[in-house]
């Protein structure tokens, strides 16, 4: 027999959810278990260089929602976490810290540098840490990895002698990307184009031995004509036929320069002729490849003019340099004009200095060939995007792919494993570190000083924190786990990331590294603004966790999370989700404290709100399910919601309290086994979604109700099994019939609100049932008369001409006029196959209530008016956001179906009117 089980009273997170976080860690319940198929997803690797903002609460939110689901349907279920050295960040998190005491990382030298980048690494790693456990990241902790430890260093450097082996990488001067505050070149991907102002500057070119002759150019970086060495004309543009092979003088350094004919050159476009500076615009360095025109750097990699420049221009940053060019322009009678112009200006994506192009030595990998390899691996159906437009963007860049520049002139990362002889002058890649040259034996010899592309680690991650790295330990992890099944990342990593470890993974495993690859959106503001310290528009999702609790953040983000929709959300947005796992502490805090007195019943019989419970479960099991599997996690949260909410809460739960508090010992036993049993099952159905709270009420179930199955002998809910859909189950009769049910209940339900009835006034009422069904419906009203009393707040209930439970609580009989019987102070309500009668004279004052509801009809006519003007008008059509048309009209076919009724009500109780 059971006692009580005492919840505490408000439902407050902080009091339990560290501890269960702490329990499952400590049962080893984040480890791979079961004998399924495994799933296995790696996280994509945070960087240790701050704390996690809203975009990972989201990222590692649905990741663990797939996870909790994959491993309570028995598969062999790993997520494997880590942290991303994350090379420009880091080092300037460091060097920033040291600029504070007056100190630049040339003081420290390298080795001492590498050394306070490691504290750093280290501090803000076990922030990083404590966040994901804080909100419930099951994570298998015993497997974590970090790009630079020794198993993903050796793996990088197998990676990168492999591909020199395999002629897929190499060395050479390139225009590059290159951010002058950094101090290190950028592959295209890190280069962020943002709209800004500027100007469009109008220069002559002097035509060499002829006077009062000249091209005019228009250019936005004047300065960068110091560079330049030639002038561009399209073959076919008749301005410019006898210019071609003639010499320009380019101003202000006296040089000659050639007119060269090239159809990259856009006649319509300015004024049809291009200053072509090599060492400055990738556009030009291809142009100057074709017609074997010299390059001229004019930077220092501190973005200061050289001395490839004038004297007077040597020394000054691009910015000085513009405007002493542009000032000895004019004064030398070369200057025509500027316009002012907004234009896409390309900034690093770390730091958001403005990039310049760099003509300097770097290391390269040939991305074509690997990127032929991944369009392959989609089109033979290997990869699948979530949502599959995903798959049309995927393609466009890998089939316009550029090589890819992979060093960096950083201190910390992977350091480039190639030595250059100083005797001999070769340059040697190897597996292993050199101490002599390999070709001449001299000792004088030296690492490239370069690291390599934070991403060229991140792009192994699947297989190597698995154990690629070393071929004789390919086994375990990596035969276990390997391929992985899915990948869960944001769109703005798609090039980044997304189809590098494609490339990766086919090239070095034959496979590639995942089937399935979910792309969401990001998390912005209710304006639409992404999240940003500037813009102070950001949330912590430690305070949010704080102050709603980790399952709310969870539940709400997931919610709000539709396939291909970025997120707009603000603080507020997060009672969702506090409402809701508040709902469910209450819900079962309330069966919990009625159980005094009580025991399980033996293969109890199941009443017709029980089976229809089932069925309904069973119906959210089934497409919470598919909604998991094809990752639409706002469809499966919704579902969730509305099921326990709606179905169990509002109507069986409720419904039980005819057994709880009226049935016999026997009958409320019964029904005490049952209600245990759907709780409890539905705490499985809910539990990727909010896994705390769910826990922790289905510890305080008693034992008989839980699965204590062998591999979970704790009892514990992470481990017991998701509920599976059955056609068994299914009951689309019972559902029909109580739907029924509940229709006539709602409607009931309203008229109360709308009459402004107390809920202790219990009401009479008629239901006559019609159409081919008409006697089942009414035998099932007679079987469920003290329900329906119940639940829509009847004293009396008539039914087909033969009353049923017409005991008022007095115990007296009440006089209740029969069917058909024209009956005052009733109003008539209508559903699908049944009419119903309320009589609610006895419990309002008619004549007040029908001036209420005339106010009512005309403030809601004119409200229907106003909607009926906005929809009609073609502008508002035209112009409005699509889903704003849709809600307008939505609200017009509400707002009619409520003037409707009203109008109903009053001709029912002006027809009662005339009866008396």
């Amino acid at each position: 027999m059971f006692k009580a089980i005492e919840l505490e009273k408000a439902y407050n997170p902080r009091l339990f959810e560290d501890a269960i976080y702490q329990r499952w860690k400590d049962s080893g319940a984040f480890a791979p278990h079961g004998t399924g198929e495994s799933f296995t997803i790696v996280i994509p690797p945070p960087n240790v260089t701050g704390v996690l903002h809203l975009g990972h609460g989201l990222n590692n939110s649905l990741q663990d929602i797939i996870i909790r689901f994959r491993r309570m349907r028995g598969e062999k279920t790993l997520w494997v976490p880590g942290t991303d050295h994350a090379g420009i960040a880091t080092q300037n998190v460091v060097e920033k810290r040291l600029r504070a005491q007056g100190l630049s990382r040339q003081d420290l030298g390298r080795e001492k540098f590498i050394e306070e980048t490691w504290k750093v690494k280290t501090e803000h790693h076990k922030i990083i840490s404590r966040q994901l456990a804080r909100i419930g990241a099951s994570v298998d902790w015993s497997r974590e990895r970090f790009t630079l430890d020794e198993g993903l260093s050796k793996a990088v450097r197998e990676v990168f002698v492999t591909l020199y082996e395999r002629d897929l990488l190499y060395k050479g001067n390139y225009l590059v990307n290159w951010c002058c505050s950094c101090g290190t070149a950028l592959s295209d991907d890190e280069v962020e184009h943002d709209e800004s102002p500027g100007k469009m500057y109008h220069i002559r070119y002097p035509v060499a031995g002829e006077k009062d002759r000249f091209i005019e150019i228009a250019t936005t970086r004047p300065e960068t004509m110091l560079g330049d060495t030639a002038v561009a004309v399209h073959p076919g543009d008749p301005r410019y036929t006898d210019f071609v092979g003639k010499k320009l003088i380019l101003p202000l350094t006296g040089r000659e320069i050639p007119v060269v004919a090239d159809t990259y050159v856009d006649k319509k476009f300015g004024t049809g002729a291009v200053k072509i500076t090599p060492a400055h615009d990738p556009n030009d360095w291809e142009l100057a490849k074709r017609h074997d025109l010299p390059a001229i750097n004019i930077l220092n990699p501190d973005g200061r003019l050289n001395g490839e420049v004038p004297e007077a221009y040597r020394g000054l940053t691009v910015q000085k340099a513009r405007d002493a060019v542009v000032e000895d322009l004019k004064n030398g009678g070369f200057f025509i004009k500027d316009e002012d112009i907004t234009h896409a200006v390309g900034h690093c994506y770390r730091c958001r200095t403005v990039i310049e192009p760099f003509l300097s030595e770097q290391w390269f990998v040939r991305m074509k060939p690997l990127a032929e390899k991944a369009l392959e691996s989609w089109r033979r159906g290997e990869l699948v995007f979530y949502p599959r437009r995903w798959e049309h963007t995927y393609e466009h860049w890998l089939s316009g792919i550029r090589d890819w520049c992979i060093s960096r002139q950083l201190w910390w990362g992977h350091r480039i494993p190639a030595w250059t002889c100083g005797d001999c002058r070769k340059t040697f890649v190897s597996r292993v570190d050199l101490s002599a040259c390999p070709h001449c034996g001299s000792a004088n010899i030296t690492q490239d000083p370069d690291v390599l592309d934070t991403w060229f680690s991140s792009w192994l991650w699947p297989f190597t924190t698995l154990g690629w790295e070393d071929p004789s330990c390919r086994t375990g992890d990596y035969t276990a786990f390997y391929p992985t099944s899915a990948l869960i990342t944001a769109y703005d990593i798609i090039f980044f990331w997304v189809a590098r470890m494609i490339m990766a993974g086919l090239e070095f495993t034959g496979k590639a590294p995942f089937r399935d690859i979910y792309i969401h959106g990001l998390i912005r503001d209710k304006k639409g603004r992404k999240m940003s310290k500037s813009l102070g528009n950001g949330l912590d999702p430690l305070e949010l966790v704080d102050e709603f609790g980790a399952d709310a953040l969870k539940f709400t983000l997931a919610f709000m999370c539709a396939q291909g929709q970025d997120i707009l959300i603000d603080k507020e947005s997060f009672k969702l989700g506090s409402k809701f796992a508040n709902k469910i502490w209450n819900a079962s805090r309330y069966i919990l404290m009625n159980l005094e007195g009580c025991s399980l019943a033996a293969n109890p019989e199941l009443a017709p709100v029980d089976r229809w419970i089932y069925s309904r479960l069973n119906g959210a099991a089934g497409y919470i399910t598919e909604a998991f599997l094809s990752y639409r996690f706002n469809d499966a949260a919704q579902k969730a919601y509305e099921y326990f909410w709606n179905d169990f809460c509002d109507w069986y739960v409720e419904a039980t309290k005819l057994s709880m508090k009226g049935g016999d010992d026997t009958e409320r036993d019964r029904a005490v086994t049952v209600l245990l049993a759907v709780l409890a099952e539905s705490l499985r159905l809910l539990h990727p979604l909010l896994p705390f709270v769910t826990e922790e009420i289905y510890g305080k179930l008693p034992g008989a109700c839980k699965q204590n199955e062998e591999g979970n002998p704790e009892g514990l809910l992470i481990n017991a099994e998701y509920p599976r859909y059955s056609d068994g189950r299914r009951d689309i009769h019972g559902e029909e019939r109580f739907s029924f049910l509940q229709d006539l209940v709602r409607q009931i339900r309203t008229l109360r609100a709308e009459c402004t009835i107390a809920p202790d006034k219990r009401l009479r009422c008629e239901v006559r049932t019609g159409g081919e069904t008409s006697r089942e419906k009414a035998a099932f009203l007679r079987e469920n008369a003290g329900l329906v009393k119940l639940l829509a707040g009847l004293g009396d209930l008539l039914v087909a001409g033969a009353q049923a439970g017409v005991v008022d609580r007095a115990g007296g009989t009440s006089e209740t006029a029969g069917p058909g019987k024209a009956s005052a102070g009733a109003i008539v309500l209508a559903g699908q196959d049944y009419e119903a009668r309320v009589y609610i004279a006895e419990a309002v004052n008619m004549t007040a209530l029908a001036e209420k509801f005339r106010h009512n009809l005309e403030r809601d006519k004119k409200y229907v008016s106003s909607l009926e003007a906005k929809i009609s008008n073609p502008d508002f059509i035209k112009n409005a956001p699509p889903e704003l048309v849709d809600g307008e009209r939505r609200k017009l076919a509400e707002a009619k179906e409520r003037t409707g009724t009203i109008e109903a009500y009053l001709r029912d109780m002006a027809g009662a009117k005339e009866r008396e």
